[in-house]
């Protein structure tokens, strides 16, 4: 089983990586990178702010884009192709080509995060020409992009198991968009009453928090992360990511694929 949903993951990393918008997210993500540099230029005492702010933002923006756009092709394109009628021929489970996929992906998000933090770094050290302790804290920010992205991984293959790509992008994005207010959804279900308070409440439990997940102006402001937040924030987005997977595999299983 691990041989055959390793082998999946692998052959998703490799078209990942052939596919050439992939490659110009990644060179648009580190020119916005550079670009903070010129920016801070400009600024007054607050240069590392702006390099921060920016970087960790372009990171976020266009790592989801990815996630996103080629998360919602990962199922469609292999029934467009007909590739998929020849790998369930196979000895290969529904679930282990939803688990492989998921695992490509994600391989391939964690790669240009790395590349594009390395972008990050090397601004950072051209703006200041050497590195502080407060840098540290930006490995805990992008290990909380990464989180987002396995979240909405997960959430792009549960709605491409079952709806075209087109609904699949906007009901993934959707959840990002409304997951991003949570903490306001919570405050407004706290100020509602009857039917609406409940309704209000059911929803911010419902969608992801997202808004838990980014701390960029915390550590742009030099500002460290709660070891606890960090427990939270892992337990939290693995157990809402292998419950939206878990959702995939079943609707997956019982999809008519004829």
């Amino acid at each position: 089983m691990s041989s055959r949903v390793a082998y999946i993951a692998a052959n998703t990393f490799r078209e990942a990586v052939r596919d050439r918008v992939l490659y110009n997210l990644i060179a648009f993500a580190l020119l916005m990178a550079g670009a903070s540099v010129l920016v801070a230029q400009i600024s007054i005492d607050i240069e590392r702010n702006v390099v921060v702010n920016l970087g960790l933002t372009s990171v976020s923006l266009f790592g989801l884009i990815i996630a996103i756009f080629i998360g919602i092709g990962l199922v469609s394109k292999e029934i467009d192709k007909r590739t998929l009628y020849t790998i369930l021929s196979r000895p290969v489970r529904r679930w282990e080509f939803i688990l492989g996929k998921f695992g490509g992906l994600m391989a391939t998000l964690v790669v240009n995060t790395f590349l594009m933090a390395l972008g990050l770094f090397a601004a950072l050290l051209y703006q200041a020409h050497h590195f502080q302790r407060a840098d540290a804290y930006l490995l805990v920010a992008l290990y909380f992009i990464v989180l987002q992205f396995m979240v909405i991984t997960a959430l792009a293959l549960l709605f491409s198991s079952f709806s075209s790509p087109l609904l699949a992008a906007v009901f993934t994005f959707a959840l990002f968009i409304i997951g991003t207010f949570s903490e306001d959804l919570r405050n407004f279900a706290a100020l509602a009453h009857g039917v609406t308070r409940w309704a209000a409440t059911g929803v911010a439990y419902v969608v992801p928090n997202f808004s838990a997940l980014n701390v960029i102006s915390l550590v742009a402001h030099d500002q460290a992360v709660a070891g606890s937040l960090v427990l939270y924030n892992s337990l939290y987005s693995l157990l809402y990511a292998a419950t939206v997977i878990a959702g995939a595999m079943l609707i997956f299983e019982h999809r008519n694929l004829k």
